[in-house]
């Protein structure tokens, strides 16, 4: 028994000096190259060896296949030796394609170098930046500034010049809100308040905070900052008239709200419709945290299976529109308190899925109630399709999508039969489907598809960010 104690002690702190230095690696990638690995869609960056470690763990439940961090190590260190541009690549689907190869290990750096051929790069690591400017600082906003502040890395892509708010500037106050969050935890790095200069610096990054009543008020060019992408964030304005208002100030290019857009502005799913808008176009939505979370979902079913008609009821966590306790609301129900009642109220989601999937119009709709939760939502489909199917069928459509493909980065999917909402909190995909829930008789469906709808909607409004951006890495997923 001692003798097995130790083994186990052994292979432990075995596959922990691996991690440590594969810790070494994806921080020398990033820092370096600009390159982001990760397993299976979850980031490597800024994790920490048992973190790490965790992910194999993840890799090898989803994948149904022994992936180990002794397997992958040696595809992290034959990276470092490639001049590789700026790019994400997911060290999982490249472990597994090395492993399927069946070659010898002396013939990796060639494999790699056949494989990764578009990734590499005779020349110098550059990548166009964005400026970008958020027009609101709530919990969105926030959530925003702290992804755009812990991937500035060197500085490319979209880089964070500007914070508006609207009233009285406390910047004092408003730096506390980002550095500390009751659901999200603590800011990840170092921040300074420079008062006298109206801005903070956060892991080097040097953000402006500027106090305007109307989006046309401000001039940006005053900072220094140009062709601005302005991320409005507050929800105040939803139609072009109101959204273009940021267009007439000085400096900026584009706009992106972060709410489901009205009239004839583009509302992007990322992953699903990420390109459906004239070259042209300069003002955009990123849809709606429902939207995001359902959208991908009903693609992949209705690809496979087809949908002839679906209601989705999103059992949603209340949010800062509603009252602490009850108050005047103009909307039915939303006015009585948040935290000791559930709420049944609308949503649009059911009605935005057509802008996204114009081939679902008129077959999905939807209702929400509102539950004394803080964060991570849950979306009840039950779809109607047009074929006899089975949960496995259905469940493994939705695995593969997670695993490869368009959509790898919006489903997520678990089979962990003590899940609860908790867990998912700061999951960076827009829809985690919880297969153990699913069922099936006929061509009846009923799918359970969780979401993070601060941080997982968060995540995808900054994608949506990069493509209008023109800044996105080249990924191999």
């Amino acid at each position: 028994m001692g003798k097995n104690y130790q083994a186990h002690i052994d292979d432990w702190n075995e596959r922990e000096k691996l991690a440590f230095k594969a810790v070494t690696i994806v921080n020398q990638l990033w820092l370096n190259r600009s390159v982001e690995l990760l397993l299976f869609r979850r980031s490597l960056f800024n994790e920490g060896p048992v973190e790490i470690l965790k992910h194999h763990r993840y890799a090898r439940d989803i994948s149904q296949r022994d992936l180990e961090i002794f397997d992958s190590i040696k595809i992290m260190e034959a990276l470092v030796d490639l001049p590789l541009r700026p790019s994400r690549i997911d060290l999982g689907r490249l472990t597994l394609e090395w492993l399927d190869a069946g070659l010898p290990d002396e013939q990796l750096p060639a494999y790699l170098e056949k494989t990764l051929k578009p990734f590499l790069t005779d020349g110098p690591v550059t990548m166009p930046k964005r400026d970008v400017v958020l027009y609101g600082f709530g919990r969105i906003g926030r959530l925003l500034a702290r992804f755009l502040i812990e991937t500035q890395g060197r500085g490319n892509g979209l880089r964070l010049r500007a914070v508006v708010c609207r009233g009285p500037m406390n910047l004092v106050k408003r730096a506390q809100l980002l550095r500390r969050d009751s659901v999200h935890g603590s800011f990840k790095g170092n921040m300074t308040v420079l008062e006298a200069e109206s801005a903070i610096l956060a892991n080097g990054c040097y953000v402006k905070f500027i106090e305007a009543n109307s989006p046309s008020d401000v001039d940006y060019t005053q900072y220094d900052i140009e062709n601005a992408l302005v991320i409005d964030n507050t929800g105040v304005w939803r139609d072009r008239d109101g959204l273009s208002k940021h267009l007439g100030a000085k400096g900026v290019a584009k706009v992106l709200l972060t709410a489901p857009g009205k009239g004839d502005i583009p509302n992007i799913v990322y992953g699903v419709n990420t390109r459906a808008f004239e070259p042209d176009e300069k003002v955009f939505s990123a849809a709606s945290c429902t939207t995001n979370a359902i959208v991908p979902v009903l693609k992949v079913i209705h690809e496979k299976f087809g949908i002839a008609h679906g209601h989705i009821e999103t059992v949603h966590s209340y949010t800062n529109d509603q009252n602490l306790l009850d108050n005047y609301h103009s909307k039915p129900r939303r006015g009585r308190s948040a935290p000791i009642n559930m709420v049944i109220t609308s949503t649009g989601a059911a009605s935005a899925v057509a802008k996204a999937l114009p081939e679902l119009t008129g077959r999905i709709t939807g209702n929400a109630v509102r539950v004394p939760t803080a964060n991570v939502s849950l979306a009840i489909m039950n779809l109607e399709l047009d074929r006899d199917t089975d949960r496995n069928a259905i469940n493994e459509s939705l695995r593969q999508a997670s695993l490869f493909g368009e959509m790898v980065s919006q489903i997520d999917y678990t089979r962990d039969e003590e899940l609860v909402s908790t867990d998912l909190v700061g999951n960076r995909h827009p829809a985690i489907v919880d297969s153990l829930a699913t069922i099936v008789e006929g061509r009846r469906a009923v799918l359970y598809v969780w979401y993070d709808n601060e941080f997982g909607y968060s995540v995808q409004v900054l994608r949506v960010a990069r493509a209008i951006g023109d800044v996105e890495k080249p990924t191999y997923f």
